[in-house]
């Protein structure tokens, strides 16, 4: 059986605000909601006025109050930005808030520049990537109240304590993250919307390499696609300039996502184009059946049934209607 859940980036259109952005997330939220999708996971970006979501925590804690069945969390959690004590500390939090409804996704990208990585950093030196296993090892061992006791944060507790975890899951778009969250025995959530290139090397890695752990007795893959739904396949192809083009416009897709027609009509350089061709052979769109289509030919070929789906649109009623006519196309039965 399919599983369909949404990856929510807070995108700003230009002309809005971060303020709209946010609302229309938790609009779209209780919309999963209702639809029937599993999970809603809000992702980690700084330093960029065209995605509003800095600081997922507090989006999450916003979400889940305002839904009511749907899997709420993180797209996640950045971790080389914080200490592993104070991230379980907000998701232990927000899972005795919202108990067995909260996933902790963590990433080691740094969703942001090299210069805003630094910002970050406490001491201003971001964290040496080789450390991030140990932090991992040190999240779980909050999160879970199971260090060894010769460990130097032995005795220490993340407050307060819920009756469960949340549920765990590390993010990746290579085969150095898909071997930790198999050496880990964590779920893995592999980026295809980042990195389409690694996602049959990064999910075999995985499956082989898996080792049973209490987070997960047996290895559990997700992928992270884009996609877009549309009445036909020539308006999602309409649609979708709106997220190509941002990125490549300069001054003009700096203030937010723009209109499809100032996307298709900007003056591209000869490598901007050959990257717009990479972007659209990355992502998934056209009319509800030929989608329904791409995503199970993309399941068979990777082994997972698992997907999260990010759409980004500047008309939000759009987007609205693309996640209604995914789910229409894969029958997910609405929430009652």
């Amino acid at each position: 059986m399919t599983t369909l859940s949404v990856l929510d980036q807070s995108p700003v259109r230009r002309g809005g605000t971060a303020a709209e952005a946010l609302a229309e997330t938790v609009r779209l939220a209780q919309l999963a909601d209702r639809l029937g999708f599993e999970r809603y996971w809000v992702a980690e970006h700084h330093n960029t006025s065209a995605l509003a979501s800095t600081a997922p925590e507090v989006l999450i804690g916003q979400i889940a109050m305002q839904t009511e069945s749907i899997r709420v969390g993180s797209g996640g959690v950045m971790l080389p930005h914080y200490s592993a004590l104070k991230v379980a500390e907000a998701f232990r939090l927000l899972e005795t808030l919202h108990p067995g409804r909260i996933d902790l996704g963590i990433g080691r990208a740094p969703g942001s520049d090299a210069r805003t990585a630094r910002a970050l950093a406490p001491s201003g030196v971001p964290m040496d990537l080789r450390d991030f296993p140990n932090q991992l090892l040190d999240l779980y061992g909050f999160l879970a109240d199971d260090f060894p006791p010769d460990h130097e944060y032995h005795g220490i507790r993340a407050m307060p304590r819920p009756q469960a975890m949340p549920d765990l899951w590390l993010l990746g778009s290579s085969d150095v993250s898909a071997g930790y969250a198999a050496e880990l025995g964590w779920p893995f959530c592999y980026a295809h919307f980042i990195n389409s290139h690694r996602a049959d090397s990064a999910l075999d890695a995985y499956r082989k390499l898996f080792a049973p752990s209490p987070v997960a007795p047996e290895a559990r893959a997700s992928i992270a696609v884009s996609a877009l739904v549309a009445e036909t396949e020539e308006e999602a192809e309409r649609l979708s300039w709106s997220r190509w083009g941002w990125r490549l416009m300069g001054e003009a897709g700096r203030g937010g996502i723009p209109p499809p027609e100032d996307a298709l009509a900007f003056e591209y350089t000869e490598p901007e184009r050959e990257y717009i061709d990479v972007l659209k052979r990355r992502s998934i769109y056209g009319d509800p059946q030929q989608v329904r289509e791409r995503l199970l030919s993309m399941g068979e070929r990777y082994g997972v049934d698992d997907f999260v789906v990010v759409t980004i649109t500047y008309d939000y009623d759009k987007r609205l209607r693309s996640y209604e006519l995914l789910a229409e196309a894969f029958g997910i039965e609405p929430r009652a």
